[in-house]
């Protein structure tokens, strides 16, 4: 991924992740999304559970911690339960 609390200086590119992997967007106050796609030179995350799609400057995005996977995940299957199973 890229950085931890900002742009990166533009010395090296941040790697394009896999789509369905999920990122921490530090551009959008640290909301967590899973990467769609490129959008042009930014990338497209969707709000984990669903919702509207937004464009992220890549040298915001980074990989999530541990323990943000573990509560994102925690969250995610908690949303689906709610849901039904969905």
């Amino acid at each position: 991924m890229s950085v931890e609390n900002g742009p990166s200086n533009g010395q090296e590119s941040p790697q394009v992740p896999a789509p369905g992997t999920l990122v921490v967007d530090a551009g959008h106050g640290g909301r967590v999304g899973e990467f769609r796609g490129l959008a042009g030179p930014n990338w497209s995350l969707r709000p984990v559970g669903g919702g509207t799609e937004w464009e992220a400057e890549p040298e915001w995005v980074r990989a999530l911690t541990p323990a943000e996977r573990l509560s994102t995940e925690n969250a995610l299957r908690n949303l689906r339960s709610s849901r039904g199973g969905l």
